[in-house]
């Protein structure tokens, strides 16, 4: 491929490498992108992570040159680079990252380990807002004269490419794209292609129940998104991932409602259905008319039947219509469900402000659950919040029968996870039952 060529000469050029941060290896000019990314990225696989490809950019970087002296741009750039690797130090876990140093660019390259879930994008989203804006902080402390303009944008590394250097190098460009925005680049691209994707509404949802951890039976199905089959976009991170940074995401959710609710009209399902959905729909002004608009085609199904299923790793402060639209919701029949409940900061907040029907516990909580004690801890205490507010608590991830045991004895309402059932066709699911 055209582009393989010259990013490996670019790549000749990246100098240093830091992983983990606080141990910086030095290589030699000759360096291309081989031992320690490739076997990072590898092992990261092995491990069941995936891989994000981070980049920040200086847009106006040649507006800056025109203003400084040699020495001074020097000095520039070294603080620039020496900020972004202190303020990514701050807001990334050492274990996790692998920073790459472009100094024939004008930022720098973030190599990422992140959980395999859909609402790790969040995550992602919020890491690059608060190191952008330190860093822009930072430096204009240091250089007050200088209006700068930072960009960035972010890829996951594709496993099923044959070979994992071609797939670091795609993500990478693809990234920079994303950060650049470049007029025919892979930016449009990657806009074509989510563009047809949900004109064509070519969305595949696989179903994963949810038991009752005491008695065993299925109580409800959560409706997971693929993209079309084959393609990079079979993969949920990248398919939304796209679609969060090209503007799509509002229209891509709401065809993973049309598809849901097609669903259980076409299978006759009668269990309840869980539809995930990130605050930045849900708070959409237009979100409830839409809402109503599609179960219009569907008289049979009610709103009860439908729990809303938001994660907490958004945000929702400064949602003007986001809390507007859970009493609406709530209003008309419908269950709201906080997912990841563990797994970030904002969990508590999150509860106290939408105070749920049902609350999942992130698979962070209950991996190993059964090996560590503090995780029971909690467990504990989360079931104390979900009482108080009155909802019902789902753990989400169980993959051994000692993780199961730990949650009956804490009396756990429901669960999913791999030990149960791997998620499949709804159609085929409700036959198995």
């Amino acid at each position: 491929m055209a582009w393989t060529t010259k990013s490996f000469n670019n790549l000749l050029q990246w100098r240093k490498v830091v992983w983990p941060l606080r141990s910086i290896r030095m290589y030699p000019p000759q360096f291309v992108i081989r031992d320690p990314i490739i076997q990072a990225v590898q092992k990261s696989f092995n491990q069941g992570h995936e891989v994000a490809v981070i980049v920040f950019n200086i847009s106006n970087m040649k507006d800056i040159y025109e203003q400084l002296s040699e020495m001074q741009y020097i000095d520039f750039i070294k603080e620039m680079k020496m900020s972004f690797q202190q303020i990514i130090q701050e807001q990334i876990e050492d274990d996790d990252l692998l920073l790459l140093h472009d100094y024939n660019s004008d930022g720098v390259t973030l190599f990422i380990k992140v959980d395999h879930e859909q609402h790790c994008i969040s995550e992602i989203d919020q890491v690059m807002k608060k190191v952008l804006r330190n860093t822009e902080n930072r430096i204009c402390d240091q250089f007050p004269c200088l209006f700068i303009q930072f960009e960035s944008g972010y890829m996951f590394v594709e496993k099923k490419q044959y070979s994992i250097q071609e797939a670091i190098l795609k993500a990478g460009q693809q990234a920079l794209a994303m950060a650049e925005k470049r007029v025919q680049s892979e930016f449009n691209e990657l806009l074509y292609s989510l563009s047809r994707i949900v004109a064509q509404k070519n969305i595949l949802l696989l179903a994963q129940p949810i038991f009752d951890v005491a008695t065993k039976e299925i109580r409800a199905w959560e409706m997971l998104t693929r993209g079309p089959k084959g393609t990079e976009y079979e993969n949920p991170l990248h398919l939304f991932s796209v679609a969060r940074q090209t503007g799509m995401l509002y229209d891509l959710e709401l065809i993973v409602l049309e598809k849901a609710l097609e669903q259980i009209n076409d299978t006759g399902c009668t269990h309840d259905i869980f539809i995930n959905f990130t605050p930045i729909t849900v708070g959409n002004q237009k979100f409830i008319r839409d809402l109503k608009k599609l179960m219009g085609k569907y008289k049979n199904i009610s709103p009860t039947q439908i729990t809303i299923e938001i994660t907490e790793r958004d945000s929702i402060d400064g949602m003007e219509y986001f809390i507007i639209n859970i009493n609406q919701l709530r209003n008309l029949g419908f269950r709201i469900a906080v997912d990841d409940t563990g797994a970030g900061y904002a969990s508590l907040n999150t509860i106290s402000e939408i105070m749920p029907d049902i609350i999942k516990i992130d698979r962070s909580v209950i991996q190993d659950i059964d090996k560590n004690s503090l995780k029971e801890s909690m467990l504990k205490g989360l079931l104390l919040v979900a009482r108080e507010a009155g909802s019902l608590v789902v753990a989400e991830g169980i993959e051994s029968e000692e993780e199961a045991s730990v949650l009956s004895r804490n009396r756990v309402d429901l669960a999913q996870g791999y030990l149960f059932a791997r998620p499949a066709s709804l159609i085929h699911g409700l036959a198995s039952v």
